[in-house]
């Protein structure tokens, strides 16, 4: 029988952490923040810092010193209290912080931690992932060990191809990313058009080579061929034409192809990729599921009319914007930090709020970027508007734009959305307030005309932020 007390064991290493007397190793972070540590324990919890202590030589005082200024002190805490203690608190820790402190503890090479932490973005913070899922998906394959996350965002990207195919900053993708799309046999593209995003991705890898293909050498074909030897294997050749670029291909696979065409039945020595599996019929659209719980495609519409400054309404079949759900107050939550985690780096986003009790859906929008780092500062913008929509017995909307912009956005984090200084909505259940969902409060002191006629305050029954996006076409 073996009898076994973790939890004190884990009580006494925390409390030796907290040791002033005894340290020998000194960790310098971000800002020049100084920890100490003990070098055993650091040997025996922690690889990486075993490595990197064995290659540093101690000063006068037999204290070891590790540089590492690209960690924050707030990352690097948790991190100590857990090689010390095996207790990692995330209460009240922003998500943001549970994805960079991952991150950090791949980096230091502590699987147990990095692995934890990433079943928990998956399983709890799914909705975070999707809204930041540009610096997600960018992040994850600087190294490979975040094979679930890979799985999690292709399972996306192979439905939704344009979030990254069609993105501007296409080209600056890792290889390890567009390799792990390219081997998915459910990637919602056809090939003819994967091949081009191929080609296009290698040729910005090498800007010197030149841009009319007419002048291109033996070597700069080599040389798109070098770039691309490890993405060319999982094209799928025998069901598309690679012309012009059939000099980067191996001479056997371009005989097999040659002969392909003219006997397809003929055995090849090449390997054939099957065809990938395009199921766009089974994509959800909008008439499936649709954009948003509280507005119509008439009112995304108005709203895109009123962001163009038009005079007259968009149609409700063809206006300017996509509108992208960044997150739903019934789904996520309503408290004020909510908004600020998930929204912020998001410029050019609507806030739609549904009024509880009335057939009132208010709103704002903002061209800014909502910045989380930031307590009672104004920003100014001459293009930010407040309004309200037509419903139900709401008979016209109401369009209020910006008349003092040095005022036109409060970012202030115990608030949400805030315009002019009349916060549209405030943290839920707070003393007093009569409401089950959110509070919400409003002026329009800074903006053209009052956007409902009662003022004050109210409560929320819903609420949603969308980010809006110029349609290409």
């Amino acid at each position: 029988m073996a009898l076994k007390f973790f939890d004190k064991l884990s009580q006494n290493f925390t409390k030796l952490l907290n040791d002033k007397d005894d340290y020998n190793v000194i960790i310098e972070v971000e800002d020049k923040k100084q920890f100490t540590a003990h070098s055993n324990i650091f040997k025996c919890r922690s690889l990486y810092f075993c490595k990197e202590l064995d290659t540093i030589n101690p000063n006068e005082n037999n204290i070891k010193t590790i540089i590492k200024h690209d960690i924050s002190a707030q990352i690097f805490d948790v991190i100590l209290k857990y090689i010390y203690g095996g207790i990692v608190n995330l209460e009240n820790i922003e998500t943001r912080i549970i994805f960079d402190l991952m991150l950090a503890s791949s980096k230091f090479e502590l699987e147990e931690l990095s692995k934890k932490l990433e079943i928990i973005l998956i399983e709890d913070k799914a909705s975070w992932l999707k809204s930041h899922f540009s610096l997600v998906y960018r992040t994850i394959f600087i190294n490979n060990n975040f094979k679930d996350l890979e799985n999690f965002c292709n399972d996306i990207v192979v439905k939704y191809p344009s979030l990254i195919f069609d993105a501007e900053d296409f080209t600056s993708l890792q290889e390890a990313a567009l390799i792990s799309l390219l081997k998915r046999d459910d990637l919602q593209v056809e090939e003819t058009k994967i091949w081009e995003y191929v080609i296009k991705w290698g040729i910005a890898q090498n800007p010197t080579l030149p841009a009319n293909l007419d002048e291109w050498n033996k070597d700069n074909f080599l040389t798109l061929k070098t770039t691309l030897q490890h993405c060319l294997p999982y094209i799928r050749y025998f069901h598309i034409s690679v012309e012009p670029y059939k000099k980067i291909l191996d001479k056997q696979l371009w005989k097999d192809l040659f002969q392909h065409f003219l006997s397809p039945n003929q055995p090849k020595k090449s390997v054939v990729l099957p065809a990938r599996t395009i199921l766009i019929p089974e994509l959800p659209n909008r008439l499936k599921e649709p954009f948003s719980t509280i507005i119509s495609d008439d009112h995304a519409a108005e709203i895109s009319s009123w962001i163009d400054h038009k005079n007259s309404i968009y149609p409700s079949a063809n206006y300017s914007h996509e509108f992208q759900l960044i997150l739903r107050g019934s789904k996520d939550g309503f408290a004020p930090q909510t908004f600020w985690n998930m929204c912020h780096g998001h410029a050019g986003t609507v806030i739609i709020i549904k009024v509880k009790g009335t057939d009132e859906i208010l709103g704002g929008y903002n061209p800014l970027m909502w910045d989380n780092n930031t307590s009672g500062v104004y920003r100014e913008t001459k293009d930010s508007f407040i309004f309200s929509l037509k419903n139900g017995n709401i008979q016209k909307s109401i369009l209020s734009r910006v008349k003092e912009p040095q005022f036109a956005l409060y970012c202030y984090h115990i608030y949400g959305p805030n315009f002019g200084g009349g916060h549209l909505f405030m943290e839920r259940n707070q003393s007093n307030l009569p409401t089950e969902n959110g509070f919400g409060s409003y002026n329009y002191n800074r903006y053209e005309k009052p956007i409902r006629t009662d003022g004050g305050q109210f409560s929320i029954i819903d609420y949603e932020v969308f980010k809006v996006n110029k349609k290409t076409n």
